[in-house]
């Protein structure tokens, strides 16, 4: 990339954290990129994300602005014809499911997949030259290959990738900037020996007569560990960029700590010293790296940076700007519990069905409330977390330990694994305005997540002042910056 091979002056400062499904929208990646920093939105489940926004009515009409620009025709007319609402839908109507992500998913569902991921980075790129990036999971690995070709078609500048290891992530993208064929290894539990699961997407196929010689991305790395940066650099199939160099401390799910687990009194992951990131071996590969969890406040862009960073990557301050995706209620509670010193994040151990950590933040009429949780009636409508496993015939399925039980139990699932499992997907949907109405009538509850700098979100507003915008939180990280 033209862009990291400048100079370290050349890279951005701050990453805005690509947070939840709708969270890092188009708005706030436009809003940070325009400001001269790198604005990153969030892969996560951008294929309902579209859907359920033209069933909203697309009142500002930029989906169906970007939606003309894709260029691989009769696409964005059949994606319309669909879903597109206009006036919206009734707020007590259920919004119209889109196909569950598959090994092999039908052609409705990969062109709203890629057309769902140019949305989202042509709008963040629009209008301005600065740098967007896009984020994804390595745990969520069916929507992968065509999340990343929609994103590189309009001309993304940097993939973001953590929880996991994504190092087959960088030849997925030399070969999709070729417009060649990639493959993508799944996991796959109860797999015997040599037996393989693969996902694959065509650009060629699903292009047709288009031409295609596309940008290939910066692959940043997320990373917790030395070990795992060492691993990427080294083990990858293809160039890595760089990483952000995530702690503990961090928003979203976390890296588990090193060792037997071990809770607190109040039922935390307990972290200690081996889980600290060793940052002379991660100097030593010679990569340019970002550092995350708890840098989100003025004067620690200074500290990452003696420390050999190029600078930070910052969640939590963004996730509650006015241009974020949750819901301005939401946001109006957070920042005065943060002001009263009353907002106070979980590191769930089992919430995720990921089985990573996921930080809660504890909010009343959520599914942090264990009253909330146990009222809701399970169901598994959307499937971005569902594992890949071997039936007994040996073909795969999928199952979610979030899912009903008797579904789960009758899939090979055990029932320790269901315990406290919540629909993380179903939950960040709600907290962006975005949730489903019930078989009952009843919306979904939201699940926020953040990082421990909740706490101190307040004080990005200007005085007198009960909100902030993306350019207060960057004004306020630069303020104490110091010459390196």
């Amino acid at each position: 990339m033209e862009h990291l091979s400048g100079g370290r002056s050349s890279l951005p400062l701050i990453i805005q954290g690509g947070m939840g499904a709708a969270v890092s929208g188009w708005r706030l990646a436009r809003s940070v990129s325009r400001s001269g920093q790198l604005g990153v939105v969030s892969g996560t489940a951008l294929d309902t994300v579209l859907a359920r926004k033209l069933q909203l009515g697309d009142a500002s009409g930029r989906i169906r602005h970007a939606l003309r620009h894709f260029p691989v025709p009769g696409v964005a007319f059949r994606i319309l014809a669909k879903y597109f609402i206009d006036g919206g839908k009734a707020l007590s109507a259920p919004f119209i499911p889109t196909p569950l992500p598959a090994l092999h998913p039908g052609s409705r569902l990969t062109e709203l997949t890629v057309a769902a991921n140019f949305v989202e980075v042509f709008l963040a790129k629009e209008g301005h030259r600065g740098l967007v990036g896009i984020n994804l999971l390595e745990k969520i690995q069916l929507p992968t290959l065509p999340s990343l070709f929609g994103a590189m078609l309009a001309g993304v500048d940097y993939v973001l990738m953590g929880a996991g290891i994504p190092r087959h992530i960088p030849h997925v993208l030399d070969c999709l900037a070729k417009g060649d064929a990639a493959e993508l290894k799944m996991d796959m539990a109860g797999a015997g020996p040599g037996e393989e699961v693969h996902a694959s997407f065509d650009p060629r196929k699903f292009c047709g007569d288009l031409v295609l010689s596309l940008k290939r991305p910066a692959f940043i790395g997320i990373v917790a560990s030395a070990t795992l940066a060492l691993t990427l650099a080294k083990k990858s199939h293809g160039r890595v960029d760089g990483f952000v160099v995530e702690g503990e401390t961090a928003g979203g799910h976390v890296a588990p700590p090193r060792g037997p687990l071990q809770l607190s009194p109040g039922g935390e992951p307990i972290y200690g010293p081996r889980d600290k990131p060793d940052l002379e071996k991660i100097r030593d590969l010679g990569l340019p790296f970002w550092l995350a969890g708890s840098y989100g406040q003025p004067g620690k862009l200074a500290e990452a940076r003696r420390l050999g960073a190029v600078g930070i990557q910052v969640g939590t301050a963004f996730a509650f700007c006015k241009e974020s995706g949750i819901s301005t209620e939401i946001k109006k509670t957070l920042f005065e519990k943060s002001r009263l010193g009353k907002a106070h994040v979980f590191t769930d151990p089992l919430a995720s069905p990921t089985g990573f950590p996921l930080k809660i933040l504890q909010l009343e009429g959520s599914v942090s409330e264990d009253d909330i949780y146990t009222k809701r009636q399970r169901v598994c409508d959307l499937g971005y977390l569902r594992q890949t496993y071997r039936k007994p015939d040996g073909t795969p399925g999928y199952r979610c330990p979030g899912e009903p039980v008797e579904d789960f139990l009758r899939k090979g699932g055990t029932l320790e694994e269901t315990m406290g499992r919540k629909c993380v997907c179903n939950g960040l949907l709600a907290t962006a305005n975005l949730g489903q109405i019930g078989l009952t009538g009843e919306p979904e509850p939201t699940l926020l997540t953040a990082g421990n700098d909740i706490g101190t979100i307040h004080g990005f507003a200007r005085r007198g002042r009960d909100s902030y915008s993306a350019c207060d939180v960057i004004r306020r990280l630069l303020e104490k910056e110091a010459p390196v």
